[in-house]
């Protein structure tokens, strides 16, 4: 499964007799009741030579749009290519341990009951907190010392431990708090960032991505993240490199990285309502002792927002 925001080498090895294939792809949707795009998108592969074309090409079978099972096949095969010579750069050692839940919650309307669920509308959150987009962005905010802006203290942790892909949750999970909080980073530190899915509401896969990064995937799994079971099963090998990584729909994603790139740099569920609704944050990363690991100054015709 590829998640939205999400790229993909690939290397096809053309090994069928010559002629022309149908390439398709059809949405991943496990959410009931909610509209969503089910059409088809397709491609014709050609190969050259001269051959007998068939006037039909076979189209190949894809699964039932809400095949978890088949999602799950895909993603259990992906790996780097590292080897002996050429070994993933993963961090071995971590530093720094974040542990964030992703959830979507509702809200009471103001004055008349929403359109939405229950008649609420839908909010976001990342342990809870819905991230506010300041009036100044937080990079300049940083770069010149602005101060009330935003808070340094985003949780670790989430601020309540609970079932947290259980059935039934607490009513009071579904309001989140409403802050702008990011998370500082040592240069260089060696950060290891678990992903949990909650079924707050309702559970949903989610395609996070961190920019300024690419990270290691080195665990996931369903159900709730065990810290000391599941650690047991890393892959710290040749785990897949990636940008985007989907979180599975009430599970969870173990991703690896190094902070050595300084600056400002949102996290962030890449569909685009849940970003909208506040499922986001920052990671405020810091200097290094040397001129090539630090901060640039902005450009003098940076155009104001």
């Amino acid at each position: 499964m590829i998640t939205p925001g999400q790229s993909m080498d690939v290397l096809l090895e053309a090994n069928r007799h010559p002629s022309l294939y149908y390439m398709a792809a059809s949405s991943y949707f496990t959410i009931a009741d909610a509209e969503f795009d089910n059409t088809i998108t397709t491609a014709i592969l050609q190969y050259n030579g001269s051959y007998h074309q068939s006037p039909s090409p076979l189209m190949p079978h894809l699964p039932a749009r809400n095949q978890t099972q088949a999602a799950t096949r895909f993603t259990k095969k992906l790996r780097s290519l590292a080897s002996k010579d050429h070994p993933a750069r993963v961090p071995l050692k971590v530093d720094t341990k974040l542990f964030i839940t992703l959830s979507v919650n509702l809200l009471n309307c103001s004055s008349k009951p929403c359109e939405g669920p229950y008649g609420k509308r839908f909010s976001a959150s990342l342990n809870n907190i819905s991230f506010i987009t300041p009036s100044i962005d937080v990079l300049r905010a940083y770069y010149y010392r602005l101060d009330g802006v935003f808070d340094l203290d985003f949780p670790s942790k989430p601020p309540n431990a609970f079932n947290y892909t259980g059935n039934n949750l607490p009513q009071n999970l579904l309001t989140p708090d409403f802050r702008t909080k990011v998370t500082v980073l040592k240069y260089n530190a060696r950060v290891e960032l678990i992903l949990q899915g909650t079924n707050v509401f309702e559970g949903d896969n989610h395609p996070f991505h961190i920019h300024g990064y690419s990270f290691y995937v080195v665990g996931w799994g369903f159900g709730n993240f065990n810290p000391r079971r599941d650690p047991l099963r890393f892959n710290l090998i040749d785990p897949p490199e990636q940008t985007t990584v989907g979180v599975p729909r009430n599970g969870w994603v173990a991703i690896r990285f190094r902070a050595d790139n300084p600056g400002v740099w949102m996290m962030h569920c890449h569909i685009e309502d849940h970003q909208e609704w506040g499922m986001k944050s920052v990671f405020v990363v810091k200097d290094g002792a040397n001129p090539q690991a630090q901060i640039l100054p902005p450009p003098h015709d940076l155009p104001e927002c």
